[in-house]
């Protein structure tokens, strides 16, 4: 990530494991991307548009590579309508035999999911593998959607291998995303089974199967909570949330959480985000976590927030949603609030977002101020006025003093030492 801006660290709400996060993709404002990059691929389908290398190589090795390219995408056409028809021979009919498990495994998982578009768009040329004569690598763009038709589709980048006799190229492998943003999608890697509702559609492993009908009803009940917090029209078509066995955990999206994370969200282009739950995680802080990261899921936009000077307003308003109208009382962060403010915090909001390296009762601190931040501009100004708020600061990067004066008509320097004071006042 870039310096931490885009990136949120994860936190603990009750011990171990009610631990929340939001991981957000960084954008890039270039149209070719290195990297997954949201929105970069026109959303109304197209035939892609081949790039050269070089515009102005004529040469016969060039002419055979756009040739090859073109008879892919014929080739990957063929495999996204068998895709989309539930045709798994003609899904697998594409490829060499070796290549057959991997794509089985792929296909059932986007089938569980009720995948509703598929898109495989070739990007650039094929290059020659070295060593391997007739074996080329070409980076495919593949753009979903899940449950309803006609999304804004996710993309993911990934290279594809092939075998090419000169006649039909024989897809050989597809290789992980493992994009340096998102890392590698459940439905890449994992058997999956998955349940859909009104709002949100969850999914598992296999051995999990038993748990799908009590999460998916928590998942319901949890976005109806989190529909409040949606910015304008802008709210999730379905909320895709995923639920890892101890396995799962360390690969989805790149692991490497701390042992004590309970889920997080990730944004994965298109105006989507898609929420993970440890499976190892405490049943009884299901229902906050999952308020919790449905409202990012429902606030945040593509982009991610602009630094860390604003975590406490994004995680505030994520564990205000999570409390789900609670008392502040009953907030179950205060005695890690009340370490926090008595083991020598500066009393500065914008400073308060904690190390990736931090203590566990040092993240749930924080986050607690930044519930109880938010708790108080709520209490003075309503929900609405905060949201215009949130949406001034994260979604239009205004700067925190001009949006205050704008939405509160109030000096965020008196507004910053009035939530702070609350802070300090509620823990004494």
């Amino acid at each position: 990530m870039n310096d931490g801006l885009d990136e949120a660290p994860p936190r603990r709400i009750r011990p171990l494991w009610t631990v929340l996060t939001v991981v957000v993709l960084l954008l890039l404002a270039c149209g070719v991307p290195a990297v997954l990059v949201a929105g970069a691929v026109g959303e109304h389908g197209g035939r892609p548009v081949l790039r050269r290398a070089d515009t102005t190589a004529d040469d016969p090795a060039s002419r055979a590579a756009r040739d090859l390219a073109a008879r892919i995408t014929t080739v990957l056409d063929r495999q996204s309508a068998a895709l989309l028809a539930g045709d798994q021979a003609g899904f697998l009919a594409v490829a060499e035999p070796a290549a057959h498990a991997d794509l089985r495994r792929r296909f059932a998982a986007l089938r569980a999911l009720k995948v509703t578009t598929w898109r495989a768009e070739v990007t650039g040329l094929p290059t020659e593998i070295a060593g391997r004569p007739g074996e080329w690598r070409l980076l495919v763009r593949f753009q979903y959607c899940i449950v309803v038709p006609g999304c804004r589709p996710s993309p993911v980048l990934a290279g594809t291998r092939w075998r090419d006799d000169g006649r039909q190229p024989r897809l050989v492998a597809v290789e992980e995303s493992k994009s340096a943003e998102t890392g590698t999608r459940p439905w890449e890697i994992s058997d999956l089974v998955a349940a859909t509702g009104a709002r949100t559609v969850v999914a598992t492993t296999p051995a999990l199967r038993g748990k799908l009908p009590g999460l998916l009803a928590r998942a319901e009940a949890a976005a109806k909570v989190a529909d409040g917090y949606a910015l304008g029209d802008s709210r999730p078509d379905r909320y895709r949330v995923f639920h890892a066995g101890r396995a799962e955990w360390e690969r989805w999206y790149g692991g490497g959480r701390p042992t004590w994370t309970g889920g997080y969200a990730v944004t994965v282009g298109g105006g989507h985000h898609e929420v993970v739950l440890n499976g190892e995680g405490d049943e009884a802080g299901l229902d906050d976590l999952l308020r919790h990261e449905l409202t990012h899921a429902a606030s945040l936009p593509d982009q991610g927030y602009p630094g860390k000077a604003t975590w406490w307003l994004v995680e505030g308003l994520a564990e205000y949603a999570g409390a789900a109208g609670r008392s502040v009382d009953r907030y179950e962060g205060l005695a890690e609030v009340r370490r926090l403010v008595q083991g020598g915090w500066n009393g500065r909001l914008e400073g308060i977002a904690p190390a990736d390296d931090a203590p566990a009762d040092r993240v749930g601190g924080s986050y607690g101020v930044g519930y109880l931040a938010v708790r108080h501009l709520v209490d003075r100004f309503g929900e609405q006025r905060l949201l215009d708020f949130f949406a001034a600061v994260v979604h239009e990067r205004a700067p925190v003093a001009r949006a205050a004066e704008q939405v509160f008509g109030e000096s965020w320097t008196a507004l910053h030492d009035e939530c702070v004071a609350y802070v300090r006042a509620r823990v004494s």
